[in-house]
């Protein structure tokens, strides 16, 4: 393979027997074992940097792991956070009793499948790991055993059965007033009359795979806890919730990155991990994509442009707004302010195809301002800027010339973008001085140069957007707190 090339490669055979030990009976174990190495054959994408072939140094290295709605990756990088391996997964396939995804299962597969991806080499010198996992994916387990005892509820699911008991406890404008909050899955699972109330406890994906690595159970962080109530500004759980029945299920909270403990015996020999590796709290996947673009200073924001438009700003200021699906994560002594508008590239793809966009785009003059006026969006609704569940998508009139049209709606949702930020400077947060951009938009150099016109600061596009980047970033932050 080339140096710092990507290449598909077929992994080979194993059994990671230690993966699924917790007290199975040995049946069970071979069927798990012998599913595994079926599933072998599924590809994997592996990415190593020049500078991860350096075998004399020593330098340690620090070890990120991202798992999102379809898949999962990893990053290695050094303390100056050059990249020096990185590599993805697609879930395998399992199938539980039910004929529906077994996710867990998935999941702890592909997480000891990345572990064993990272070039050999390099695992010799991992000083600490992270995980980031998706937003308020909910995992109830048996705090004997840290197994799961009920399906997953993932990120985008919703509970309109718990809704009104949550409203009825929270405050009004609190982000667990959301039916697909974490608070919203709880709730809904503890009004089912099920077994072992008694012994259950609430991980969220990042948690219960860090679980898998360090064997400390119970132990999340303060991004990820957002979603069930935790207040991480008086950095606890508010008596609102405390007081409810099932607020024993409740984990206890670390900052991100924070050293929870060391990889697991097992884990550390099986794989060729030192004995000093610290397992790390972990965080979001929008967090640790944030942490990526290394915006580090308040007024920085990332705008991602994907099928949707999201930003997030870091900011001296606390903000929160349900109205407009704003809140903020902490970042430790600051705030990661986040809105998602519904513009954003699915409404291009409608009209155009990426032949055409690009075409198009190459004859846009970026410096002169198109007087066409536009909302675009491809269905009905919009909350942020703009509080409108009825907002209708508005793309006319259409002129004759494409060029023109498509130049509009650019501008059009830079100017959206722009009055984001404006409304967030409106409701308390840093202004922002200076925009890094991820997603696909990301990948139009005219557009970058009409928003950077229309919002009034620098506008580039982010080095690193990869979440797992991120979340190794986190790994490296955690390793000097290592007990």
């Amino acid at each position: 393979m080339a140096i710092g090339s990507t290449a598909t490669i077929a992994p080979p055979a194993a059994t990671l027997t230690f993966a699924f030990s917790h007290g199975e009976p040995s049946s069970v174990r071979a069927a798990r074992i012998c599913s595994w190495n079926r599933s072998v054959n599924r590809r994997r994408t592996v990415r190593v940097e020049m500078a991860s072939l350096n075998h004399g140094s020593k330098e340690r290295l620090y070890l990120g792991m991202d798992f999102g709605t379809s898949g999962a990756r990893y990053a290695v990088v050094d303390k100056q956070g050059t990249l020096h391996s990185e590599g993805k997964r697609e879930y395998p396939i399992y199938k539980n009793e039910e004929e529906t995804m077994d996710w867990v299962r998935s999941w702890r597969t592909t997480l000891f499948s990345l572990l064993e991806d990272v070039p050999s080499h390099l695992r010799s010198l991992v000083a600490s790991i992270s995980i980031d996992g998706t937003s308020a994916t909910t995992i109830i387990v048996d705090s004997n055993t840290g197994e799961p005892i009920w399906r997953p509820f993932l990120y985008n699911e919703s509970c309109p059965d718990a809704l009104p008991i949550v409203k009825s406890i929270a405050p009004p404008t609190h982000t667990v007033c959301s039916g697909s909050s974490t608070l919203c899955k709880l709730v809904s699972w503890w009004n089912i009359d099920g077994p072992r109330k008694e012994s259950a406890l609430l991980l969220h994906q990042a948690d219960w795979l860090l679980w898998l690595l360090h064997g400390k159970i119970g132990v999340t962080d303060y991004n990820n806890a957002l979603k069930v109530g935790y207040d991480p500004e008086s950095e606890s759980y508010p008596p609102w919730l405390l007081s409810q029945p099932y607020a024993k299920l409740l984990p206890s909270v670390s900052a991100p990155g924070a050293s929870i403990g060391h990889l697991k015996d097992d884990i550390r020999t099986q794989f060729g991990f030192p004995g000093d590796c610290v397992v790390c709290a972990g965080t979001t996947d929008s967090i640790a994509a944030f942490l990526a673009a290394r915006a580090t200073e308040p007024g920085k924001a990332v705008t991602s442009l994907g099928s949707t438009m999201a930003i997030k700003l870091l900011s001296n200021t606390r903000i929160e707004d349900a109205r407009f699906g704003v809140y903020s994560h902490r970042l430790e002594d600051k705030w990661l302010v986040g809105g998602a508008s519904n513009t954003g590239g699915a409404v291009l793809r409608q009209l155009f195809s990426d032949g055409q966009l690009e075409e198009l785009s190459e004859q846009i003059n970026p410096a002169e301002a198109s007087s066409l006026d536009y909302y675009p969006l491809k269905v009905v609704g919009e909350r942020f800027p703009v509080a409108d569940p009825d907002m209708a998508p508005r793309l006319h009139p259409r002129p004759e010339s494409d060029v023109e049209y498509l130049h509009g709606i650019l501008e059009s949702i830079a100017r959206i973008e722009a009055k984001a930020y404006n409304l967030l400077r409106d409701m308390g947060a840093s202004g922002v001085e200076q925009v890094f951009t991820a997603g696909g938009g990301a990948k139009n150099e005219k557009w970058m140069q009409i928003r950077e016109r229309v919002i009034g600061v620098p506008v580039s596009r982010a080095m690193q957007t990869e979440a797992a980047y991120g979340a190794a970033l986190l790994a490296l932050k955690g390793y000097p707190n290592a007990e």
